[in-house]
């Protein structure tokens, strides 16, 4: 029974030692795979092309492309921008809802001028 307990507590202390996988079953999805919240994703966005089409994980949007603002429901038509770009959108309370409050994204840094 000691013997049980001890491997017991070597598996666990070696589980947990090792890197964690950088490939999930419910979060940490790649490109492609299906989702139900951007939570999931690497890239943290659950795009579907449709209000009908299954969701899967896609890249966010990289500067000039359509986005879409954050979501409330998790899941979005346009996907969000990249890290350090914005989304130039005009917002309203109905677009929000409906998942429609779309625009392009933009580098905040780009319109400010270095002055010497």
């Amino acid at each position: 029974m000691r013997t049980l307990l001890v491997l017991a507590v070597f598996l666990v202390a070696a589980a947990l030692a090792a890197p964690p996988n950088t490939k999930g079953l419910i979060i940490n999805l790649d490109n492609g795979e299906l989702c139900f919240i951007s939570l999931q994703c690497k890239s943290s966005c659950c795009h579907r092309s449709s209000g009908t089409s299954l969701a899967r994980c896609a890249p966010r949007s990289a500067e000039t492309q359509k986005c879409s603002a954050t979501s409330l429901y998790g899941t979005y038509y346009i996907c969000p921008c990249e890290d350090g770009l914005k989304c130039d959108f005009d917002w309203s309370l109905g677009d929000s809802i409906t998942n429609t409050n779309f625009g392009v994204c933009v580098d905040p840094n780009a319109s400010k001028s270095v002055t010497n």
